[in-house]
């Protein structure tokens, strides 16, 4: 997927917990094969192209292909897996791809845990014994540092901006890059809706401090262009 994915457990190893383990990566190259729309051979390419349909795929890309449109109502078109008029569903993908192996680990046994993709992040449990995850949210606009720290047990954290890729975000109305904040970071309880409300809410640009504060559990903080920051009444996180 063109990032850097890491797992940090907090728990003792088993022998159960080595497999997840194994089975997580497994799952997590998986997906890029099916999903990656640079890859030629991938489901999405192939449908992309118009050379199979939805119903020839696998659940698992139908899946994905309902939760897009469920995102896209939701957000009012914000969100779109046919952003330009191409068949790319990344914008949720990634999400949904670290849940599950999230949920692979869990399952067997990884209850302290946090697994991230390029910076979107699925916890639960515990950093150590009374300790709450803290997560550190990159400053887009002072390299190194911090902009705001969040604190929790059991959460997910997907940050959307510029920083990383550059304009790669687009304004699903217009099908041009869109003009949103350096970054908006969401937080809610799993990463595959919160991940693609972070990519909604950058294309939204500044109707998304309202949007987001009306979005029922999910929390948000937001660095400006010019340096101003705004967040979600609950916002768990300090600067």
């Amino acid at each position: 997927m063109g990032t850097v994915f890491s797992f940090d457990l907090r728990d003792t190893p088993t022998a159960a917990i080595g497999s997840a383990l194994r089975d997580a990566v497994a799952w997590l190259h998986h997906v890029d094969e099916v999903f990656s729309p640079y890859r030629p051979d991938s489901a999405i390419s192939r449908l992309a192209r118009g050379e199979v349909s939805p119903a020839d795929c696998s659940p698992e890309v139908r899946e994905v292909l309902g939760l897009c449109t469920r995102v896209r109502r939701a957000t009012d078109g914000w969100f779109s897996h046919t952003p330009d008029g191409t068949l790319d569903p990344s914008g949720l993908v990634k999400g949904w791809a670290v849940e599950r192996a999230w949920r692979i680990l869990h399952s067997a046994g990884a209850h302290n845990l946090c697994v991230n993709g390029g910076g979107d992040l699925q916890l639960s449990g515990e950093s150590a014994p009374g300790v709450p995850w803290r997560i550190g949210i990159a400053h887009p606009l002072r390299p190194g540092a911090l902009c705001t720290v969040v604190t929790g047990h059991d959460q997910a954290i997907a940050t959307s901006g510029t920083a990383e890729r550059g304009a790669h975000i687009l304004d699903p109305h217009t099908g041009t890059p869109a003009d949103g904040p350096a970054s908006v970071t969401v937080v809610g309880r799993r990463l595959t809706l919160t991940d693609a409300y972070a990519t909604a809410a950058f294309a939204m640009g500044g109707r998304a401090a309202d949007w987001l504060e009306h979005l029922e559990s999910y929390e948000a903080f937001a660095v400006l262009r010019d340096g101003r920051v705004w967040r979600t009444t609950g916002f768990p996180g300090d600067e």
